[in-house]
């Protein structure tokens, strides 16, 4: 059932000094917009990063006034985005305690759509970016509007036990062309999907705002905002490995996009060593080398596997099978070689990657930074978010945009 999000900024008296239809309100300059959304900016991510936080703190951090930062802080608190700890902190124990501020991570909510090629999933998460509800829905068919239709109704049926939460709006990602800007699928050849308007089909089905990116570059946002991995770098490359094999790259807290979202688009790129024939025509193509149907396939042919679930090859090599444990450490020493290759291109300060045997093995984490190499192999790390990487792709999709322009960013509006 569709829903109506709650409007996250009050609404202004028409004849309000401050309301556009004053005669006395003008309109604001591009500068004077532009420096409102990065202080707002700024200053929420300081409370997510270093929350509960005094206001001087704050100030100290981002070098903005203490009054410029009581005054953001005040409307945080009023779009109930913050909240002031019940516990008053003195610096060093001396001088007027501070009431510091940390986020309301109790009152909103942000939906999750992921999509992937034998299953989507469907979470919630709070403005920490944790994921407070997860569920995966089975593909039956394809049909991009049976898919979307089943994760409308997934989400409804999470948010319907997360009684008193206020969803904010749904973030959607998926791999493939993803097109940022008019939210559409452009081609995603593994689904069969072209040309799907994603943000119409779902925003009509859930009455929610609803935002669209690849993975890759979701990933990305994700690591910025919520992770471990990538925390201080200036420039970050987001290799992901599952069945589609794509990346993304940021520098300055700007994640590259290209026109109509086509950067990090690597599935053809070529492999050294690569075996496996591609539908392009050529031989050891990326995206068919480190594909999860190539590694099943593979078992299927060893006999480790009987199915198409690249989770059971992991449990084989838990529990001793040779040949898995050979499978997956060859599988991310070709991730290395792939890691290696986008490192030389871009050069990066950080790489995280995305993959199965990565995330869950030492062994393929050594091995994949044995084929980067010595001197730049500490510059490879695995993803923040082992346990929920595709739920958290998903809201933070939406999380971003919040962070991004915290003030205008309302239900109403994103």
């Amino acid at each position: 059932m569709p829903r109506t999000a709650a409007p996250l900024l009050p609404s202004r008296s028409p004849n309000s000094p401050n309301s556009p239809n004053s005669p006395n309100s003008r309109v604001p300059r591009a500068a004077d917009s532009d420096r409102r959304r990065t202080n707002a900016s700024v200053i929420l991510r300081s409370v997510l990063e270093h929350g509960p936080v005094a206001r001087s703190t704050i100030s100290r951090l981002t070098g903005l006034s203490p009054a410029s930062v009581t005054d953001y802080c005040a409307r945080f608190t009023e779009l109930g985005l913050i909240q002031e700890s019940a516990s008053p902190q003195r610096s060093n124990g001396v001088g007027r305690p501070h009431i510091p501020v940390d986020l309301d991570a109790s009152r909103f909510l942000v939906g999750g759509v992921h999509v992937a090629v034998p299953y989507t999933t469907v979470a919630l998460l709070d403005l920490r970016g944790r994921v407070v509800a997860e569920r995966r829905i089975g593909h039956d068919i394809t049909d991009p509007s049976r898919v979307l239709a089943r994760a409308a109704e997934g989400l409804d049926a999470l948010l319907a036990e997360a009684a008193g939460a206020t969803p904010l709006g749904v973030g959607f990602a998926a791999g493939g062309w993803v097109d940022r800007d008019s939210g559409t699928i452009v081609d995603h050849p593994l689904l069969g999907w072209r040309d799907v308007p994603v943000r119409e089909i779902l925003g009509s089905r859930t009455g929610l705002p609803v935002h669209v990116d690849g993975h890759a570059r979701a990933l990305v946002n994700a690591e910025r905002l919520f992770g471990r991995a990538a925390r201080g770098s200036r420039s970050v490359l987001h290799l992901f490995v599952g069945n589609v094999v794509d990346a993304a790259f940021a520098t300055n807290d700007e994640v590259h996009h290209g026109p109509r979202s086509q950067a990090g688009a690597i599935a053809h790129l070529p492999l050294r060593g690569g075996t496996e024939p591609c539908d392009c025509g050529r031989v050891g193509c990326l995206q068919v080398e480190l594909s999860e149907r190539t590694l099943c396939r593979r078992a299927r042919e060893a006999g480790i596997v009987d199915g198409v679930n690249p989770t059971h090859v992991v449990a084989a090599a838990e529990r001793g099978n040779p040949v898995a444990v050979r499978l997956l450490t060859q599988r991310a020493r070709m991730a290395g070689r792939a890691a290696g290759l986008l490192l030389d291109i871009l050069n990066p300060e950080t790489v995280v990657v995305t993959e199965l045997g990565i995330i869950h093995r030492e062994d393929c984490l050594r091995a994949l930074r044995e084929e980067v190499g010595d001197a730049r192999a500490s510059a490879v790390v695995p993803t923040s978010f082992p346990d929920s990487v595709l739920a958290v792709a998903g809201g933070s999709v939406m999380l971003d945009v919040l962070y991004r322009d915290p003030l205008s960013a309302s239900p109403a509006t994103i």
